[in-house]
């Protein structure tokens, strides 16, 4: 069995492109179970952002799968040809195939590194695919470690500490100042984009009341409305910033809105308390001059930028850290990916000695009819004693050699030594049944009409 992933992202491909290969929510279970359909499909989780549209499948054959999961993306997107499709697609299988699930869970393959919704949306279609029932114990036991590499991520680094948007900085500078927002006022001035999306980074913080003014008395009322503030007149706020402890400015205006001696009336009306001023304009819209107020604290687009980019690179080194957590956890998913190599062999060991046993525990007790039902027990006993002990050793081994240089030899002896690869049907387990159930059961058989390896075209190709 493989692990592989097939898909697109921001990397590889423009939003017209990703937007039509993404699949509304309520179409992904469909779309799953039909998944599995495809011939040499075992298990399947599909994961559709806006930023990205991925496949992650177990297959029985490498290049096969990569193959049907292509068509099943051009088969579910009929806006888009394979000819269009194929150049943007990655390819991952093995240990990059986990390592980039893993990359992914933990926000390092994001637009915004650090970012929490990729998380969630992880565990969403996680949840999707096990209520369609295509995951088995390969996929669950993957995803269930990604999800928590993710959180090992977030807990061990401060990858998700540092704003990364002009609109959180400021609220993350708000913070510094103040600490503790469950009781401050906001003012907004203007409806920036910028400010409003800062306002409602604030509100989120626990914000305590938001006041609201622009220049058009019915678009403050509906902001005001929408943050659930009060609307102040334009042609007061300069009065109302004594009741703020923290002003968002963004408007058109092409000149200085505030000026010093506004912020000093509003500072000395406080009574010294600290104001905390946020210029997102362009032209700004305080002047600079405001910076020598004492406890008036300004900061202006650039500021908030370069803040921004600071934040960026402490947000890099940090990634540099989970990226070596990823490493450290995909190796750990390998060793018992191998182990799972060895488990087909060490049941069918099993059933083989079970079966022999039996048959002669049987034989030998047609010929000692005389024997009570308590000696009975113990010839039995005596019986599973013997084989036991007999392949004890064989299967310590296996399981202890599994992820060795030499692993597969060691299988391969012990089949060789038990004629395991002659039994009957039914004697034992495949090892596909040993491993993991097939996503939909029965496996559909190859629908009439497909090749047997369908053309991949010339897709970039990364294996193990």
């Amino acid at each position: 069995m493989h692990l592989i992933v097939v898909g697109l992202s921001h990397k590889t491909a423009p939003v017209e492109i990703r937007e039509k290969l993404a699949v509304p929510e309520s179409r992904i279970g469909e779309a799953l179970s039909r998944l599995c359909t495809y011939q040499g499909v075992k298990e399947g989780l599909l994961l559709s952002t806006c930023n990205r549209v991925e496949v992650y499948s177990v297959v029985d054959d490498i290049d096969h799968g990569y193959g049907r999961i292509q068509e099943f993306l051009a088969d579910t997107h009929l806006a888009l040809s394979s000819e269009q499709l194929t150049p943007h697609l990655y390819w991952h299988t093995g240990d990059r195939a986990i390592a980039h699930l893993f990359r992914v869970a933990a926000s390092l393959d994001s637009m915004i590194v650090g970012e929490s919704q990729i998380l969630g949306q992880l565990k969403d279609a996680f949840e999707v695919a096990l209520a369609h029932k295509t995951t088995g114990v390969i996929m669950n036991k993957v995803v269930k470690k990604a999800i928590s590499v993710a959180k090992r991520v977030r807990t061990e680094t401060k990858i998700a500490e540092m704003a990364v948007s002009v609109s959180y900085a400021a609220v993350e500078l708000a913070k510094k100042i103040f600490s503790d927002l469950a009781h401050r006022t906001v003012l907004l001035v203007g409806a920036g984009e910028m400010a409003k999306l800062a306002a409602q980074h604030l509100i989120a913080q626990g914000v305590g009341q938001v006041r609201i003014t622009t220049r058009t008395p019915q678009h403050a009322v509906e902001l005001a409305e929408q943050f659930g503030g009060t609307p102040v007149p334009f042609e007061q706020f300069k009065d109302d910033m004594a009741s703020a402890d923290i002003v968002l400015v963004s408007t058109g205006a092409s000149h200085y809105l505030i000026t010093a001696d506004d912020v000093q009336r509003a500072v000395d009306a406080r009574r010294n308390r600290p104001m905390f001023l946020i210029d997102i304009s362009v032209p700004r819209n305080i002047d600079p001059a405001v910076r020598h107020v004492d406890n008036a604290f300004l900061f202006d687009i650039d500021d908030l930028k370069q803040r921004v980019e600071q934040n960026r690179a402490e947000r890099l080194q940090e990634a540099e850290k989970a990226e070596r957590m990823v490493v450290e956890e995909v190796g750990v998913v390998l060793e018992w990916m191998k182990s799972l190599e060895v488990t087909p062999t060490i049941v069918a060991l099993k059933n083989r000695a079970d079966d022999i046993k039996r048959g002669e525990v049987e034989k030998t007790m047609s010929r000692l009819a005389h024997l009570s039902a308590q000696d009975r027990e113990i010839v039995e006993g005596l019986a599973s004693a013997i084989v036991n002990k007999l392949i004890h050793n064989t299967m310590v081994t296996l399981k202890s050699e599994v992820n060795s240089s030499s692993g597969a030899a060691f299988i391969e002896a012990a089949r060789r030594f038990y004629n395991l690869d002659s039994q009957p049907s039914g004697e034992g387990l495949s090892g596909d049944a040993a491993a993991r159930p097939p996503c939909l059961s029965p496996q559909p058989q190859e629908r009439q009409g497909e090749e047997a390896a369908p053309q991949t075209g010339g897709r970039k190709r990364t294996s193990s």
